[in-house]
């Protein structure tokens, strides 16, 4: 969500809104790019409605002024209604984050279910963000998937404007995540042969700007675009720039033959990016990703930024704590689906609780719940957290290093680290619900109550499970839960 503070990227498009043209709806709205296009749009006076899954608290906050609507892009009864009345659509659906595997054919089925959908609700045009690759030349899965998805909703009735993108680079992207984590964690960095190939990365600024532009200029339906920044970089000279911007020494040595999709495990192990997302962006390092066509930029023409300068924007977003957008917003892909601790029937049976009272106030207490996980770490045990983080991660789960978007106070929906928040009551309660590899379902939930003159600050834990392994594993990390939880309350208590 935009502050007042924000400008909007869009400020300075030299092209004129048309609300005329209608509703907009957008898909992927709770992604990376979906989340930052919306309050562009709003903001120029277009009437938007956003597709989500399943609903959540503080959508409506976080997209005031639009209609919110539930659909999913595997369920064709479903678009029919979140498409009815929509003039403009905008498909920013994929699923990568179901891993290398998956994504292919769940791709393809969601394209073919919105073309007939679109066709069939009188759509006039859609719009969809895809990857660059020569179409001649031996793709990566990911790459041919984002190929293979732009001609099936071409195949439609319905106009189709395709932009193609390669590496965007933005606060909380993931492709800017793994090249600032390598480059700032690893002194001496592993540079593959298939990462000699040229990119041409685009800020995020730049990609909203052309997915707003194409549909204020007339003549961009039915046609596909490159967008691109304005430098050709391997992927080893953006790592070097990073390294320069950091104004850290880093060695980087050649390795030749090394698989790229191993490569994408070993930078999940080291970076906020799990292994489903990783190796399908880093298989792509075999191929040359450069703008072929450069027309778009006569008809929406801006200055689009260089990659130095996108990085040290993301960096200067982190370092102010304006990240509005994550990769991790819609990883893993069906957290918006899953259970919540209040619809457990019947509540789960194992529970630890543990408290502590304190004499400050529960303004000051409930802002120290909110700095855990992250850059902070957990106050107390933080090496027994980040164990448990990597264990997960080599088990290609989420691992705690997914860190957290905001410093600040989470927001419903928002990652911590292996948890994300389920609930958040100012002053009174966080609830957190875990997300690594788990035989049960587990959730942490922080309250605050007042007792006479003095606070209580408790830690509950919840765990529901049916299985044998599954208790047994509750059973026997029992245990450490007395030590870690007391530990991590007092601490919150003595930092607040």
């Amino acid at each position: 969500m935009h502050t007042g503070e924000d400008s909007f990227f869009c400020d300075d498009l030299p092209t004129t809104p048309d609300p005329s043209q209608g509703r907009i709806l957008v898909t992927g709205a709770s992604g990376y790019i979906g989340g930052r296009l919306v309050p562009e749009l709003l903001n120029r006076g277009y009437t938007v409605r956003v597709m989500v899954r399943a609903m959540t608290p503080g959508y409506e906050q976080r997209w005031p002024g639009a209609e919110i609507v539930i659909g999913d892009a595997l369920e064709i009864r479903s678009l029919l209604g979140a498409l009815r009345g929509v003039k403009v659509a905008y498909y920013l659906i994929h699923s990568m984050l179901l891993g290398r595997e998956k994504f292919a054919a769940a791709d393809i089925q969601a394209a073919a279910n919105f073309r007939k959908a679109a066709e069939d609700a009188g759509v006039k045009r859609i719009v969809y963000l895809g990857g660059l690759g020569d179409v001649a030349a031996s793709l990566s899965a990911h790459l041919r998937s984002r190929i293979e998805v732009a001609e099936e909703l071409a195949r439609g009735k319905v106009p189709v404007t395709i932009l193609r993108a390669a590496v965007i680079i933005g606060s909380g992207s993931a492709s800017y995540e793994i090249i600032k984590n390598l480059v700032g964690k690893v002194p001496i960095i592993l540079v593959p042969h298939c990462a000699r190939s040229l990119c041409q990365p685009i800020a995020i600024r730049d990609v909203i700007k052309y997915l707003v532009g194409v549909i204020e200029v007339l003549g961009t339906e039915g046609h596909s675009f490159d967008i691109g920044g304005r430098d050709v970089l391997s992927y080893g000279s953006m790592m070097k720039t990073m390294a320069h911007v950091l104004d850290i020494k880093r060695i980087f040595t050649p390795l030749p033959y090394f698989p790229c999709r191993f490569y994408g495990y070993l930078s999940s192990l080291l970076t906020p990016v799990p292994s489903s997302i990783a190796q399908c962006l880093l298989e792509g390092l075999k191929n040359d990703v450069v703008c072929l066509d450069n027309s778009i930029r006569d008809l929406i023409p801006f200055e689009v930024l260089p990659f130095r300068e996108a990085v040290v924007r993301a960096l200067s977003r982190e370092e102010q704590d304006r990240v509005h957008t994550r990769w991790s917003d819609a990883y893993p892909p069906a957290h918006v689906l899953a259970i919540k601790l209040h619809e457990v029937d019947p509540p789960p049976r194992h529970v630890a609780s543990y408290s502590v009272m304190s004499v400050k106030d529960a303004c000051a207490i409930f802002r120290s719940v909110c700095r855990i996980g992250g850059r902070d770490g957990w106050f107390h045990s933080n090496w027994m957290w980040r164990l448990r983080g990597l264990v997960d991660s080599i088990l290609l789960g989420v691992g705690s290093s997914r860190g957290r978007k905001t410093r600040s106070c989470p927001q419903v929906n928002d990652v911590i680290d292996f948890w994300r928040v389920e609930a958040v009551e100012e002053k009174v309660r966080l609830l957190l619900r875990a997300e690594m590899k788990l035989p049960g379902k587990a959730w942490l939930e922080f309250g605050i109550e007042e007792v006479d003159d003095l606070r209580r600050l408790t830690v509950t834990a919840y765990y529901d499970t049916i299985s044998p392994w599954g208790k047994l594993y509750w059973y026997v990390f029992l245990p450490f839960h007395g030590y870690i939880f007391r530990g991590l309350v007092e601490q919150i208590a003595s930092r607040a």
